[in-house]
């Protein structure tokens, strides 16, 4: 089963959790054993696991992130459109997510989220695809 939705975004970067929209397409998927993906088909976004509830770990991830991929560092794809950093950083992160399904339920840890990293926002909309499959 796939379902796709859009997230707008609003900053150059940022993190978004997008669990519970995750969690309620699994649960209406009608499926109990199996496995989610969560993918996003865009060249300068990623899709990670990792705390939300905290929201400074969002800004430390960045900030590390950037220590390692400056913003502005000559790259060579900037002379096209300014954006190489976060091709970059998208490649690094990867576009997608793999998480069990038990019991129609996502399979995270207790502090896990789902979570859309944005690179080159803000956008009106990053679109976000799920498939949920049984085992």
């Amino acid at each position: 089963m796939e379902t796709t939705f859009t997230v707008a975004t609003h900053s150059q970067e940022e993190l978004i959790d997008m669990t519970y929209e995750v969690r309620d397409i699994v649960r209406n998927s009608g499926i109990k054993d199996g496995f989610c993906i969560v993918y996003i088909p865009h060249a300068t976004a990623g899709i990670i696991l990792n705390e939300s509830a905290d929201p400074n770990i969002k800004t430390d991830f960045l900030r590390a992130l950037d220590k390692a991929i400056p913003l502005h560092s000559n790259y060579l794809h900037d002379r096209i459109d300014n954006n190489a950093a976060a091709h970059i950083k998208s490649a690094i992160i990867g576009a997608s997510a793999t998480i069990p399904v038990k019991d129609g339920n996502l399979e995270l840890g207790t502090w896990q989220a789902i979570m859309l990293c944005e690179f080159d926002g803000p956008r009106s909309s990053r679109r976000v695809i799920v498939q949920v499959h049984k085992d």
